[in-house]
């Protein structure tokens, strides 16, 4: 029977609730094989980011090629990749593997404030790996940094994303999260139309690796072999039951919950 598999080429969080291994979790509870090559190790739990060291680029590349030269994967998902040197990297061996269902997820800072980009990589990230992307997959802040421009409205929204698919990337997912009032809208653009999918806004601070945990989900379904728009209704669906059934653990912004999906995945809440 034939396995489906992802690779996510991410930071390390020692808290567990973003990064590599939120990814890892999301992949495994959408029964997708996890693979990973982590770009950075951070030290960080619920209070925030302590530290961050990034991993010499030769080791990410070793990383790359032992996955690719074996296992292959179905789908690749980037999260925290720190500095052009890196995205450099990563494009040119998504370009040499000939790697498709690609989700870039473009990290940039944590949910305490520290800097997971440097700023001299956002040209990089651009120009270079948003052509590779199939989907991408921006908070609202994320997406200012990305297109130059404060973004308030639906209108707004919109504009970002029209001005992101023009970089190349082919489907582009605005996420609601950080937009004001009780109703979240996501909304999904293919280059010709717009979608959107709604949910009520859940008062909780636990919402540390929603990002992570959003374009793992979107990755995990494509490597299943599912479309744009089914991936997004249920990485939509695993974000949202996984912070509604939040775990309470640390003292500040605690991880979200990534058995919740398969509790209560069927469920109508």
């Amino acid at each position: 029977m034939k396995r489906n598999i992802a690779l996510t080429i991410a930071g390390s969080d020692s808290g567990g609730g973003a990064g590599i291994q939120a990814d890892l979790k999301t992949f495994q509870e959408l029964g997708v094989y996890g693979m990973s090559a982590i770009t950075a190790v951070t030290a960080q739990n619920t209070l925030g980011v302590d530290a961050v060291y990034p991993i010499p680029l030769d080791a990410i590349e070793k990383q790359i090629d032992a996955v690719a030269t074996d296992i292959g994967t179905d789908a690749v998902k980037t999260g925290m990749l720190f500095d052009s040197n890196i995205i450099e990297l990563v494009a040119a061996k998504i370009t040499k593997y000939k790697w498709d269902n690609v989700v870039v997820d473009p990290v940039m800072i944590a949910k305490g404030g520290a800097s997971l980009l440097q700023r001299e990589a956002i040209a990089a990230l651009k120009h270079q790996l948003l052509p590779l992307a199939t989907v991408i997959t921006p908070n609202i802040p994320e997406a200012e940094e990305l297109t130059g421009f404060s973004i308030h409205t639906m209108e707004e929204k919109k504009e970002a994303a029209r001005t992101l698919h023009s970089l190349g990337v082919k489907h582009v997912i605005m996420k609601g999260g950080h937009g004001e009032g009780n109703d979240l809208v996501d909304l999904l653009y293919d280059g010709n139309a717009f979608f959107t999918l709604e949910s009520k806004r859940i008062n909780t601070k636990n919402t540390h690796g929603t990002g992570c945990t959003f374009a793992a989900a979107m990755a995990a379904a494509l490597a299943k072999g599912m479309s744009v728009h089914k991936s997004f209704e249920i990485a939509k669906r695993f974000v949202y039951l996984a912070i509604k059934h939040d775990l309470n653990i640390g003292k500040g912004h605690g991880p979200t919950n990534h058995w919740a999906y398969a509790d209560h995945g069927t469920s109508k809440e």
